[in-house]
């Protein structure tokens, strides 16, 4: 197999690749599983589990690997899900955010850890208003989110 991306993101779980990969192939259009591959007999995990899986979500390759407990993620690392509409980023935002936890400013952990941030893409223009004290209110509000509202971030805008 050729490899799609020169730079392919991997993302370390102890024992749910397989079911992350599934999972995301699922939420994003344009996903599919390219591989899985897995351990041989005598390796440090039984034989037969599943070591990796390549996959694409949107048209990114993504690699996730079965590498033991020693890892966990953190937020110090995401993947963006730039959103068409507030519609879109709200269904993404609920799908990924099930059975995980929800922070602020648009980020979440999904139900395996991992972290992703979730907006309508329209944020990044009212963030760069023209106006920097209709900016600056964009700003605070957003900021004082867990889900982006863009709606309310508007009407913040507009508050004197």
């Amino acid at each position: 197999m050729s490899t799609l991306n020169k730079i392919t993101p991997c993302l370390w779980f102890d024992t749910r690749a397989e079911e992350a990969a599934n999972f995301y192939v699922g939420l994003f259009d344009n996903s599919r599983i390219l591989r899985v591959r897995r351990f041989g007999p005598g390796g440090p995990r039984p034989a037969d589990m599943v070591l990796t899986v390549d996959f694409e979500i949107d048209g990114q390759q993504i690699t996730a690997l079965n590498g033991g407990p020693e890892f966990t993620f953190s937020e110090a690392v995401s993947l963006q899900v730039i959103c068409d509409s507030q519609e879109e980023s709200d269904h993404f935002w609920a799908a990924l955010g099930e059975g995980g936890q929800e922070s602020q400013c648009g980020w979440l952990k999904d139900r395996f850890g991992f972290s992703w941030q979730v907006f309508p893409a329209e944020l990044d223009d009212l963030l760069d208003d023209p106006d920097p004290a209709r900016a600056e209110r964009a700003m605070r509000s957003m900021l004082s989110m867990t889900r982006i509202d863009l709606p309310e971030v508007r009407r913040a805008m507009d508050r004197a």
